[in-house]
């Protein structure tokens, strides 16, 4: 699968429910069989705002955030974002967002989200395969 420059990602239209769908929001754990995590794949133009505030109760989402500036609103915080702020928002925070009204670029971003069971401190699952050729 390829999304594209970031400077593309505008030109997609998506969301979760109808009523809410926008330009700029491309879920591509719709488009992928994804089974234990979602992503989304976020841009807003400069004064665009989410417009509502939400929380999840059992979903925890990672925002990693690649240009532009913006805020987020995080119950009664407001952050400010820009490349390379990454945050993490747990279950029952309320959050929202928007790319800075006097900015000159879009707001771009990765929402990775989850839920299920506590993730291990160590990937214990993994293990080495040393019989198999590198592919290169």
């Amino acid at each position: 699968m390829e999304i594209g420059a970031t400077e593309a990602w505008r030109d997609y239209y998506g969301g979760f429910r109808e009523g809410r769908e926008r330009d700029g929001r491309r879920v591509l754990d719709h488009e992928l069989p994804m089974q234990f995590i979602g992503v989304t794949a976020n841009s807003m133009v400069p004064g665009e705002e989410a417009g509502y505030w939400h929380a999840h109760s059992s979903d925890e989402e990672l925002y990693v955030f690649l240009t532009g500036r913006g805020q987020m609103g995080l119950d009664d915080d407001v952050v400010d974002v820009g490349p390379g702020t990454v945050i993490r928002v747990g279950q029952g925070v309320m959050r929202t967002w928007r790319c800075d009204p006097d900015g000159t670029e879009p707001l771009t971003w990765f929402c990775i989200r989850g839920d299920g069971d506590a993730l291990p401190h160590l990937p214990d699952d993994a293990h080495p395969i040393t019989d198999v050729p590198m592919p290169w």
